[in-house]
């Protein structure tokens, strides 16, 4: 008897509506007893996940969910967990595109979604503002569904009000549109059956953050830290066919291809449970595309990153070995936020690696190598050079040296490359410099084995691949030779002695003056 192999599920790759994934046979991770629960416990409810983790296909399936479509939940706990199937009147609003920054804008934006909601319920407008004509809908349109009352979903709320968020002159007007927008919802609460707001910050001052005083935040809740994203087991038992793919395509084991995927992907968590997710959009462009590259990255980089970490002063440095932040500080407005790790964390740069109960603090650490990757990528521009693809073509070239056992034309490369980066007004500081170097060799961690960190008394470079290990130590106009004995002198050798691959020694010295490395010493 022949085996047969079994298809390949399709992956929804870039898909965001429930509709289309279930009709046209697209791989679905079932939240759908989750979104039950949050739907029969809760009337209001917000929740906070960064871009690109699925927050578009939740507001889908919430959709999908109160117009009753039963027929695409064929399969899924919801089918089982539902008895009545009632059709609500459904207005899913997503402010994702209105990102113009002008209040003009942000009207068009949204006008446009309420006409087809007049339009599809034969509601008349209800006057010239957004907010007048959503109170209008929300009245309406139950009679136009047999008393029914309205789900109102809110997709990426926040999205206009990041584009501005450092200029305080538009980001007040542009709070006060959404303000505008949003206020009806109180006064519509015999209507409502059900409201959700979703986006990656909390801003302040919006309607329905300072005057329901039910709505129910739960992003940081352990009992729904799973709605988004994909665990391990989901991923195992879900994907184990585009596994095996993956790992046939890298000439890898199963095993293998699992662990080079939760590095680079996993690690995220959403509550003190620390149930780790897998980001899914990364996560499907691997399988998809049988590779490993930053995905989550490559669809953009917000330009509030840097500015947020000038703003406060954030040490890019320090994020390897944990920043803590207390539990107070996640429920601060954005824009009145003391640190910026609640901004980081919620946008998904950081997450949460450790919690005390009896301190009430977060560890907050990178969740993954992409997004480490991704960190530094950025950086780039501010701490090294504006020509990104400049700096990655001679850490490229740094990398293949390294490779090749020749460290000395490594750095050689280095010490030319730095030494025409042009002078920057704010490199005013050693700790600039520190970060310069700490970025210069944070991007070979995209090509090795790469532990970072700072000079409070440990290596400060670690770099290795399959044959080779490099305990580097830098100092900032002070000599190699110097930097060479500390290595000796704090034992930064010892915890490798038994590993079996070739050890090296390096002290490198970095002058303020001429900016770039001035000399080194190689011991092997």
């Amino acid at each position: 008897m022949t085996m047969t192999t079994p298809p390949l599920p399709r992956l929804p790759l870039g898909i965001q509506t429930f509709e289309k994934i279930r009709e046209g046979g697209y791989l679905y991770v079932d939240k759908t007893a989750l979104i039950h629960r949050m739907t029969h416990d809760y009337s209001y409810v917000f929740m906070s996940r960064p871009r690109r983790f699925g927050k578009s296909l939740l507001c889908s399936t919430l959709k999908s969910y109160f117009e009753g479509r039963r027929d695409l939940f064929q399969g899924l706990a919801m089918e089982q967990l539902e008895t009545e199937w009632r059709q609500h009147p459904v207005l899913l609003l997503s402010l994702a595109s209105a990102k113009g920054g002008t209040v003009e804008e942000f009207n068009d934006k949204i006008n446009i979604q309420l006409s087809r909601y007049e339009e599809q319920y034969g509601v008349k407008s209800g006057g010239d503002t957004p907010g007048a004509r959503l109170q209008t809908l929300i009245e309406k349109t139950p009679a136009c569904m047999g008393g029914e009352k309205c789900v109102v979903i809110i997709d990426e709320y926040d999205a206009p009000m990041l584009t501005v968020l450092h200029d305080a002159e538009r980001l007040e007007q542009m709070r006060t549109a959404t303000r505008s927008l949003f206020g009806c919802l109180k006064d519509c609460d015999p209507y409502l059956r059900f409201t959700f707001l979703t986006g990656i910050t909390k801003f302040s001052q919006v309607s329905i953050f300072s005057e329901l005083n039910n709505l129910a935040k739960l992003t940081m809740e352990p009992e729904y830290s799973t709605i988004c994203g994909i665990t391990q087991d989901e991923l195992e038992m879900q994907m184990a066919l585009w596994v095996e793919r993956l790992a046939t395509k890298l000439n890898i084991s199963v095993d293998d291809a699992l662990q080079r995927l939760k590095k680079n992907y996993d690690g995220y968590h959403f509550a003190d449970d620390l149930t780790d997710i897998y980001n899914p959009y990364s996560l499907i462009n691997a399988l998809h595309f049988g590779r490993m590259r930053d995905f989550w990255f490559d669809t953009g980089t917000p330009s509030s990153l840097v500015r947020m970490m000038e703003r406060f002063g954030s040490n890019v440095m320090s994020f390897d070995d944990g920043c803590k932040c207390d539990a107070s500080e996640f429920d601060a407005p954005t824009e009145k936020m003391l640190t910026a790790m609640p901004f980081f964390y919620q946008s998904g740069y950081l997450t949460i690696k450790g919690y005390d109960p009896n301190t009430d603090r977060y560890v907050l650490r990178y969740p993954n190598r992409e997004v480490r990757n991704g960190m530094i990528q950025a950086l780039i521009p501010y701490y090294v050079e504006q020509n990104t693809i400049q700096t990655n073509s001679v850490v490229a070239d740094v990398y293949e040296a390294i490779l090749a056992d020749d460290l000395d034309t490594a750095l050689r490369t280095l010490q030319a490359y730095l030494a025409s980066v042009p002078y920057a007004e704010h490199a005013t500081s050693e700790g600039h410099y520190q970060t310069m170097l700490y970025v210069v060799f944070s991007l070979l961690g995209r090509y090795m084995q790469m532990e970072v960190r700072t000079a409070r008394g440990r290596i400060d470079l670690l770099l290795s691949n399959r044959t080779d290990l490099y305990v580097m130590e830098l100092k900032l106009d002070r000599p190699a030779a110097e930097a060479l004995a500390q290595i000796d002198q704090k034992g930064y050798l010892l915890p490798y002695t038994l590993d079996g691959r070739r050890l090296h020694k390096v002290g490198i010295a970095f002058s303020t003056e001429s900016r770039t490395l001035s000399e080194w010493v190689i011991e092997d």
